[in-house]
């Protein structure tokens, strides 16, 4: 028997009607994702504005007096923030009696320094240590030695170095002198046990050295919060996080001399916690969720190199690295940039998951700041994850950005609020285990 659209004088009925059914399709296809849409915005209407108002409002408090790491401050906001991840109903790490991660830390200041190479003695002003020895001695072993020539990103460089284990002497161009002196307002930390790095000048790389350093090591504990929403998949981790220090204290300006860091970074702090208890109330994720607030960001990072440190990179399926997101960006309301979006399809995966709605997420515009490196999403980014922050901060003209006004009154909490909404729906497919972000090219690391 002959198929339909094969009778004479059917063809074009025929083909009418398909151009109808492809028309119609369309606009079901159309309509059923912004109905799936529609449900996934109102499953995140309980990510409410009056929650965010109230999270921040206890994160960026004067009494809080800029939670600067392992201040007492700190220490009552990471309580708080572990009593959240209680009442959220989210579980503490395994093995943890609690929602902490305590970790040690050693600052050192140097009282005796005498470094050679060659036959040249370095000036005392051309050498800085970051140690967690009172006394090191070295005379061509003990350390590898390493050599930083003129035109390379130093403070990556050095700061990458600091955040590994082991001895080394770096051997910088003496072009990096205004480095070493910016340098020298970071405190110099190191883990305990971590090792210890010996930056000195040179006009060329040395072939010997030998080094003797006495030095006064304070030791200081830090505590990461973590928690967590187990999976059906257990081993497949996907991470939300922001960090809660900040500045501290410091010269009054107009009588406050408190750096509050409400948008930098209680913004993303609060964007973590409020994720937290959206996802506690939903059925059992297919990947396990770890919601974490790192400390010690602004003085290196050490909070989130810890909390890497204790994970197999492989393990981690993508990183939500949330960091200042109260102010509107360049693009106005309902819209964020990520940092290296370009390095893999993280950004384009999430935005996949909001098609259909108001908000976008771009591109980092500020690519020659170096942000991907430059946040708590990066040493599992160096390891390969598709670790990305996420923000709204104009960093070329971020008015209040390290100022004693970073203080709620400056955000807006409503922007603010569907921002952490939109962060939650386009992470529904990560979630679920139906996208999963390449991971980040050994090529493209910095």
């Amino acid at each position: 028997m002959a198929q339909i659209h094969d009778q004479p004088g059917v063809t074009p009925i025929y083909n009418h009607y398909l151009a109808v059914l492809t028309i119609t399709n369309n606009y079901m296809l159309k309509y059923i994702n912004i109905f799936l849409l529609f449900i996934s915005v109102s499953a995140v209407a309980q990510v409410k504005q009056t929650e965010v108002s109230r999270i921040l409002g206890i994160l960026a408090a004067d009494s809080m007096m800029g939670r600067q790491a392992s201040s007492p401050q700190a220490i009552l906001a990471s309580a708080f923030i572990a009593d959240e991840f209680r009442k959220a109903g989210v579980k503490p790490l395994s093995g943890s009696s609690d929602y902490f991660q305590t970790f040690d830390m050693r600052r050192s200041e140097t009282l005796e320094s005498v470094v050679g190479y060659d036959s040249v003695m370095a000036e005392p002003g051309d050498m800085l240590a970051f140690t967690d020895q009172e006394d090191i001695r070295w005379d061509n072993s003990g350390a590898e030695k390493i050599w930083i020539p003129k035109g390379s990103n130093i403070g990556q460089k050095v700061f990458g170095l600091a955040q590994e284990k082991g001895n080394r002497i770096v051997f910088a161009d003496t072009s990096y002198r205004k480095s070493l002196n910016r340098f020298r307002a970071f405190p110099m930390q190191r883990f305990a046990g971590a090792g210890n790095i010996v930056v000195v000048l040179a006009p060329y790389e040395p072939s010997t050295y030998k080094v003797t350093i006495k030095s006064r090591i304070t030791s200081y504990p830090l505590r990461n919060v973590v928690g967590v929403i187990p999976g059906k998949r257990a081993e497949e981790l996907v991470i939300f996080s922001g960090h809660y220090d900040h500045l501290g204290t410091g010269k009054p300006v107009n009588g406050d001399s408190v750096f509050n860091g409400a948008n930098d970074d209680a913004s993303g702090t609060t964007a973590v916690i409020a994720l937290a208890g959206h996802f506690a109330k939903m059925k059992k994720p297919e990947r396990t969720l770890i919601f974490v607030a790192f400390t010690a960001e602004e003085s290196g990072g050490y909070g989130a190199t810890y909390f890497s440190r204790q994970l197999n990179p492989e393990k981690v399926v993508a990183m939500f690295n949330i960091e200042m997101i109260g102010t509107e960006s360049k693009w106005g309301k309902n819209s964020a940039y990520i940092t290296g979006y370009e390095r893999t399809d993280f950004g384009s995966m999430l935005q996949e998951s909001l098609k259909g709605s108001a908000f976008n997420f771009y591109p980092d515009p500020y690519p020659t700041q170096n942000l991907f490196f430059r946040s708590d999403n990066a040493t599992l980014a160096r390891l390969g994850v598709p670790a990305h922050t996420i923000s709204t901060s104009k960093m070329d003209s971020e008015k209040y950005y390290h100022t004693v006004d970073d203080e709620i009154e400056t955000l807006d909490l409503q922007n603010m609020t569907e921002i952490i909404k939109s962060i939650a729906i386009s992470s529904k497919g990560i979630i679920d285990g139906k996208q999963t972000p390449g991971r980040v090219k050994l090529e493209t690391r910095n």
